[in-house]
Formats: structure tokens, C-alpha cells, sequence
């Protein structure tokens, strides 16, 4: 006999639950309905009838991992704080806020109207794991889709405006940035920076060939027992993905270049961080994320009714939507009891059986288990402290940061994950080199202060590994810094109560870093060849006194399987000779040396090795070397003169990036180690020229082009040296051809010769202008001169001054603020042989 014979799906409200699997057009447990109709027999061929659609249950990363597994106790918790629970029935303990949803005050210019009308039908379809819950199910299709019609009519009228991305010297923002992405290098950062830690990988993208580490190995020769006995399960049951939803049908390009920018302005909670991506990375991303969108998804439409408005923002609020996301115009919350008062034995609520008006989650049996063991405890008012004991752990898992964190033995990169973290270059640094640290008795380690400054995004003391520490929201994790001192105990300890008197040690400790040291980290960014690891300069600033004490006592009683060795085993010194051997009194040493690092020599190992090092010193003539070099991209040019004014040119923007005085360059990462960070100047007073191309065809009140080098039709031709070993740069845009030579004048002024020549296949309709100088502020030194706020003096013949104009951005302009000292070009068009030159001194 058929199902329909004897089952009345009619009656059937929207889903129920089997196991950890969710079926939508049932109200009843499958097991219960199948015994009640006699085919108990026949669970299994229900699977695959019409009509039973499969919806994921909500993927909590923090329930996942740890508590469906072992039904840990604040598993109920995590889940009352993702699942937004407490943004209805609201909580005592200020631990148990709700993440809640996005903010929707932008969601009518960001987000596409049929999917948004998709997704409110049905939440898990849109986005499989979504925490999101769905709100129509007891409404007939007629009401559904009336619902679904004003909600979104609603939420056409929420246009924030994108936020202004300005374009600087060392972040220059292209026009339409989101349309100029590479989809192989976005798939590269995808798979590198830190995503897959959260999301799903490309199951086709090959990591690079760095040897497995020997917790790796370790964990595949281990059996289940074995690893339970070392404590390493965790490292080894495989950690769920994220799902992502159908992003080409959801955004367009702009939409999700500007939320991967700034994921904190339309998810607040912080549980999608920000990568510390710029305009370009995050447009290479968009392009492979969105690489098969056949169609540009587009904004809610706006032109709807007043009425249809009207109804869908009072369903805002009747359906509690207002409760868990924000919208403009929108203050009023729809009331619920709250959490402590809730009946932990009624037949029908959130969590099993919801009647009409209530959110449905598509909550397995697990989930719903967790939960309900939160209320029948009756401890749900309480304070994490008081229910967990733990509340930074607590905070770890509603945030995932145990992707990618080990702390007591819990956590970490999952074992699928942990191929997609490598070091620049494949260098074999082992986990410690590749994998982010381990979180355990952090809080005896860093400092509060330091702490602060990494979640801030300013506390990047590892170049070398791709994965980026992300950057949350500080209302998410300001409680962090103190919160692990507390946790950990920390009892904080002056440097002169761990190290007493350490006035005359420097030198001592310059000669312990010596002995072994100096192999691994380098010292005020200078480093053996080959070195990669943290520079130990700052590090006084970074860890607590003590914990630097105990650390190289022993380094392994602190960190497991660090690669550290250990300067003093038994508790003894190699070197006897100095400061008597006394083990106490050589680590204050070293610690008296780190602190005053910047004033002290560098250690001897090192100074040897720059005699023979790759610091590049100009002496009869120029040196040009190409390089990847800070604020010259990777296609920058360094040109070095024997009289210490040196130069950067952009061969990609096609401009000179910047002068400045003293030492040259090191090239020993250009030419061996590609995986440091950029090459940077070894000299000093660095001054920057102006973002942008140098000559443009603009109004005398018309802002200067934001595009640049190709974008702006400008075609790099190289270089060429002339006989002094001087490079002339060469370069073309519009029909006019541009040869581009600076050397110095003696050992104070470069000069600055650009020639022009017209072909006469432009189209220069409107006055070239040649920019020569920008600031934020400009002084007028004479008729001819002009000095920038970063002191940098530009002057130019009295003739080819005439004409000259200072404009000013205007608020509305990504270089608002910034003043700029143009001069207009007048060319002889379609005479090759004719020329003009332009000379600029410049002095600083």
C-alpha cells in the first residue's frame, strides 16, 4: 500500500526530525508517524519520497566540534547565543548576548531581491547550515508569499551607502576596484589567507608540497584510543566547513568586495571577521568567488508600494525580526518571555514542535537535546562563570577562533584544514612556522596591552606565515585581553622583581644571543641568511617578564612541541665564563639586550654576516635593481646613487613612488628569500610622490584621475641607461611619447628631467597638466618652489611655472583634503622631433 493511502500529509505542518537529518512537510517524529501507519519497516525508502525535502540542521562551528561529540555542558549555551535565542528571551547573564543577524540598514543597495525573497521563504535552502530561522512556515503559500512580497519591499527602503574608500600612497583604490579582480590570484588568497579555516575549500586546489609535520604524521599512525590517551581527539576528528550560500545569485561584485573590506559593518557579531584585506585582494577574491555568476545580481528594487512598505516594516516587527537585525526607522522589539521564566516542559516551543508565530529551526535531535538540557537545568539565567566555569573558552567558541587556535588541548586547525596553512616560499618552519600559535597560557605570556593591538589588527609579528590574524569588532572581543590573565592566572611581575638589576647586562645578552639565537630570529629586521622567524626586537613590549624567564628555562615545559630548544639543559649554562654561568642572571641578560634593542649593536653573528651580506652600497655608479619594494608594489624598480639619494619607481602604476637619503637596499630577499615581506629602504627621511599618473588631461577645477597605469592607458617601455649608468624611464599615454630621468645634483637636491614628445595619434582635446607635487597642506617657498607638509621642496623653471594652479579635493572625492600644485604642458602635436622638457628640483 502506497504512503498516501494512509497518511494524510495535509495535516502536516513544516518539518520534523529524524536523527540528525530534517525533513520539511512533517510535524511528528518519521519514526512515530511510521509506526502509527504500520511501515516501520520501510524507514529507509522514505529518504528518497517526493515531497520530503533535506534541510542541513544550523551549523554552529563551537556545537560541532565539541559538544555533539562528548554533550559537554555548555554546548546548550553556545547554541542559545548562535541561534540568537537570547535576542528574544532575554538573559541575565551579560555572556549570553546573542550574536544576532546582519545589519540590514544597507540591505536595499546590497542584496538581491530574488534572493532575499528565496531565502525568507526558506532559510535553509538559501544558505544550508544558515542559524537563521524560518518564519513563514505556518502561513498558507498565499500568506507565505504576501509575507515574503513586503518584507523585502520593506527592506528595499534600507540603502546605507558603501563607505568611501580613500586612496592613499600606500593603498591606492582603482575606479570600480570590484570589477579589476584576478580569479587565479583570488583563488590563491581564498585558499591562503585564512578562509578555509571558516569555509569550504576547492576540493580541485593544490596546497603547496611543504613536508607533513610530525604531529601530522603522528595523528595518522595513531588509533582512536591512542589519540583519546594523548589527548589529541580534537586534532584529530575532522572539522566541519561553513557552507557558503549561492553567492553569484546573492551579490554583486561591489556588494561583496565592500563586505569582505569591512565584514563588522553588516555582521557586527564579529563571527565573520576582516582579513586586513585591501581593495585589490579583496576584488581577486570576489572574482573566483563569483567566477561563475552568468547574470549581475541586483539590489532590492525600490519602486514599490507605500502600503506593501507600510505592511512588510510592521512584519519587521511582528515576526521579531527586529529583535536579532537592525534596519533604519525601525526601534520596537516584539516581546517575549524572558529565558529564566521559559517553561522547560511545555509540549511546543523553539526547540521542538513550534506552533504558529514561532521561529522554526530545523534543529537535529542533538541540538535539541543540548537545549533543553540548558532549561531543565534551570540554570539559564546564570553567568557563563557559574554554568562553565570558563568564559573565555566560552567566547573562543561562539567566535570559532578554535579553527585555527589550540588552547588546553582543545581545538586547532582541522586535519583537513591544515594543508592550506603554509609559509611564504614552502621553507620548512614546521607547525610553529605555518600554523597560528597555540592560545594556552596566553594570558601568562602576552601582555594585555599587546593582546589588545592583535585584536586590533596592529599586532602582526609574523610576515612570514600566509594565514592573517583577523581583525573583530572591539565591543566583541575587548574582554579577551584581561579575560585570559584572569583565566590564567597571571600574577604579574615587574622586570625588576623576575630580573633585578639588569643596567649592565646588555652586552652580555648580545653575546648569549650569539650562541644559538641569532640561528632562528632576527634582530631590528635584520637577520642571518635564510632567517625567518619572529624578530626579537619589541618583544619586552610583547610577554610578561616571567614568562620570558620560564620560557628559556625550559622551553618545552611552556610550549608543546615547540622547535625551541632549550639554552640551559638540566638547568645549566654552556658558557660557564659568562656572568659565572648563573642561568638567572644570563636570561636577564638577554632580556636587558632585547628591551633596549634599537640602541644597542646588533649581535656580532650578525654584523659579521652583513660583510658578507646583500646590502647593496652605490659607489662609481648606479645601481638598478627590480624588486618588490614597499610603496612601489611588486613591480617596482630601486635606483641607488653613490651621492645617497636614492629613488623608487612603479613600473605598474608607471610613476616615481619616492626618494630617499643614506644606505640603499638589502637584496637578499629579492634575490634568495621572495617569501620576506617587501623590500624597504635601509635610509631615512623617505619621502612619497604623488599617488597617480604624473600628466593628466583635466579641467583647471576637475579632480585628478584616481586610475592609473594601464587603467589610465599609460604603457610602460622600460628603461634605459645612459652613460653614467642613470636610468631614463620610458613610458607612453595618449600619443605622447615621455622619457623620465632623475639623478642627483650634488648630495642634497635630485633633479628631474622629463621630456615630451607628441605623435599626433592622441586625442589630447582638453590642457595636459603635469602634477607636481601633493600634500595636505602646500607652502609657497617663492614664484617657482612649493614645500609639502612632508617637507619635501619641488621647483621649476619660472617658465614653465606660468599658469600653474594649487586645487583642492573637495569632501566629495576618495582624495579629499589633499592640495596639488599642477602646471600645464603645452605640446607641439605631430612633430616627432619637436620636445618639451620639464626640470624639477627637489630637496628634502
Amino acid at each position: 500500500m502506497k504512503l498516501a493511502e494512509k497518511c494524510d500529509v495535509s495535516r502536516c505542518g513544516d518539518r520534523v526530525n529524524l536523527q540528525a537529518t530534517t525533513y520539511r512537510n512533517l510535524d511528528m517524529p518519521l519514526k512515530e508517524c511510521l509506526l502509527m501507519i504500520g511501515l516501520r519497516t520501510v524507514v529507509v525508502l522514505l529518504l528518497v519520497l517526493p515531497g520530503l525535502e533535506s534541510v542541513a540542521a544550523p551549523l554552529v562551528p563551537g556545537f560541532e566540534r565539541f559538544s555533539r561529540h562528548t554533550q559537554e555542558a555548555d554546548g546548550g549555551g553556545v547554541l542559545l547565543t548562535e541561534l540568537s535565542c537570547t535576542a528574544c528571551h532575554e538573559a541575565e547573564s551579560p555572556e549570553l548576548a546573542a550574536k544576532r543577524g546582519p545589519d540590514l540598514s544597507g540591505a536595499g543597495r546590497g542584496i538581491d531581491a530574488g534572493w532575499m525573497r528565496r531565502f525568507l521563504l526558506d532559510p535553509q535552502s538559501g544558505k544550508p547550515g544558515t542559524t537563521m530561522p524560518g518564519l513563514l512556515g505556518s502561513l498558507s503559500d498565499a500568506e507565505r508569499s504576501h509575507v515574503a512580497d513586503a518584507l523585502v519591499a520593506f527592506l528595499a527602503t534600507q540603502q546605507r551607502e558603501f563607505p568611501e574608500l580613500k586612496s592613499t600612497a600606500s593603498a591606492p583604490v582603482a575606479v570600480e576596484f570590484w570589477n579589476k579582480g584576478d580569479a587565479g590570484r583570488g583563488r590563491e588568497l581564498y585558499h591562503s589567507v585564512g578562509c578555509v579555516a571558516c569555509h569550504e575549500p576547492d576540493p580541485d586546489y593544490e596546497t603547496g608540497a611543504a613536508p607533513p609535520s610530525s604531529l601530522e604524521t603522528l595523528l595518522q599512525q595513531l588509533d582512536e584510543d591512542e589519540l583519546k590517551q594523548l589527548g589529541l581527539t580534537d586534532a584529530a576528528r575532522p572539522v566541519p566547513s561553513a557552507p557558503l550560500p549561492a553567492l553569484s545569485e546573492k551579490y554583486s561584485r561591489e556588494v561583496l568586495a565592500h563586505f569582505l573590506l569591512n565584514p563588522a559593518l553588516a555582521r557586527p557579531a564579529g563571527r565573520m571577521p576582516s582579513l586586513k584585506l585591501n581593495p585589490a585582494e579583496a576584488a581577486d577574491i570576489v572574482a573566483w568567488l563569483l567566477r561563475e555568476q552568468s547574470r549581475v545580481a541586483g539590489a532590492v528594487a525600490a519602486d514599490q508600494s507605500a502600503n506593501l512598505v507600510a505592511g512588510g516594516k510592521r512584519l519587521f516587527v511582528d515576526l521579531g525580526c527586529s529583535n536579532c537585525h537592525r534596519a533604519e526607522g525601525v526601534t520596537e522589539k516584539k516581546p517575549a518571555k524572558p529565558l529564566a521564566e521559559l517553561n522547560a516542559d511545555a509540549a511546543s516551543g523553539c526547540v521542538r514542535l513550534p506552533g504558529k508565530g514561532l521561529p522554526r529551526y530545523s534543529l537535529d535531535e542533538v541540538q535539541q537535546a543540548a537545549l533543553q538540557a540548558v532549561l531543565d537545568r534551570g540554570r539559564a539565567g546564570k553567568s557563563v562563570t557559574e554554568q562553565y566555569g570558563d568564559a573565555v573558552s566560552f567566547r573562543m567558541r561562539q567566535l570559532n577562533c578554535f579553527a585555527c587556535h589550540e588552547r588546553d588541548g582543545r581545538g586547532g586547525v582541522g586535519p583537513k584544514q591544515r594543508a592550506y596553512f603554509e609559509v611564504e616560499g614552502l621553507v620548512d618552519l614546521g607547525d610553529e612556522g605555518r600554523i597560528p600559535p597555540p592560545l594556552t597560557g596566553v594570558g601568562r605570556k602576552l601582555k594585555a596591552s599587546w593582546l589588545k593591538k592583535v585584536f586590533a589588527g596592529t599586532g602582526d609579528v609574523r610576515p612570514h606565515m600566509l594565514a592573517r590574524m583577523p581583525v573583530f569588532p572591539d565591543e566583541v572581543v575587548g574582554s579577551l585581553s584581561a579575560g585570559f590573565a584572569r583565566v590564567d592566572e597571571l600574577k604579574t611581575r615587574s622586570e625588576g622583581d623576575v630580573f633585578g638589576d639588569t643596567k649592565s647586562l646588555a652586552v652580555a645578552g648580545r653575546e648569549l644571543l650569539d650562541t644559538g639565537c641569532v640561528q632562528c630570529h632576527p634582530v631590528r629586521g635584520e637577520r642571518l641568511p635564510g632567517v625567518v622567524g619572529i624578530d626579537l626586537e619589541g618583544m619586552a613590549a610583547r610577554v610578561e617578564p616571567q614568562w620570558f624567564h620560564d620560557f628559556l628555562r625550559n622551553p618545552a615545559e611552556l610550549k608543546n612541541r615547540t622547535r625551541m630548544p632549550t639554552f640551559f639543559p638540566n638547568g645549566k649554562s654552556a658558557n660557564q665564563t659568562l656572568l659565572d654561568g648563573d642561568v638567572d642572571r644570563q636570561i636577564a641578560a638577554m632580556w636587558a639586550y632585547i628591551r633596549d634593542a634599537a640602541n644597542q649593536p646588533l649581535p656580532e653573528k650578525i654584523e659579521k654576516g652583513k660583510i658578507h651580506n646583500f646590502e647593496l652600497v652605490p659607489t662609481d655608479r648606479p645601481i638598478v635593481l627590480r624588486t618588490f619594494l614597499r610603496d612601489a608594489g611588486p613591480h617596482g624598480i630601486a635606483v641607488g646613487f653613490p651621492q645617497k639619494l636614492h629613488l623608487a619607481f612603479d613600473a605598474e602604476q608607471v610613476r616615481f613612488a619616492g626618494f630617499w637619503k643614506g644606505r640603499f637596499l638589502d637584496a637578499h630577499g629579492t634575490w634568495f628569500d621572495r617569501f620576506t615581506p617587501l623590500a624597504a629602504p635601509l635610509g631615512t627621511d623617505v619621502v612619497g610622490l604623488p599617488v597617480g599618473v604624473p600628466f593628466a588631461t583635466v579641467g583647471p577645477d576637475a579632480a585628478w584621475p584616481l586610475i592609473v597605469g594601464e587603467d589610465a592607458g599609460y604603457q610602460f617601455r622600460g628603461y634605459r641607461l645612459d652613460t653614467s649608468g642613470t636610468p631614463e624611464f620610458l613610458y607612453r599615454f595618449d600619443g605622447v611619447s615621455v622619457s623620465d630621468r632623475s639623478a642627483p645634483a650634488g648630495e642634497s637636491e635630485l633633479v628631474r628631467r622629463i621630456t615630451l614628445r607628441a605623435d599626433g595619434e592622441g586625442s589630447q582635446s582638453a590642457q595636459l597638466w603635469f602634477r607636481v607635487l601633493t600634500g595636505k597642506s602646500l607652502e609657497r617657498q617663492s614664484a617657482t618652489s612649493m614645500r609639502s607638509d612632508a617637507g619635501l621642496t619641488a621647483t621649476i623653471p619660472a617658465g614653465a611655472a606660468e599658469g600653474g594652479t594649487l586645487f583642492e579635493s573637495d569632501g566629495g572625492s576618495a582624495t579629499a583634503g589633499i592640495r596639488e600644485w599642477r602646471v600645464p604642458i603645452n605640446l607641439a602635436n605631430g612633430d616627432p622631433s619637436s620636445e618639451t622638457v620639464i626640470e624639477v628640483r627637489y630637496v628634502w
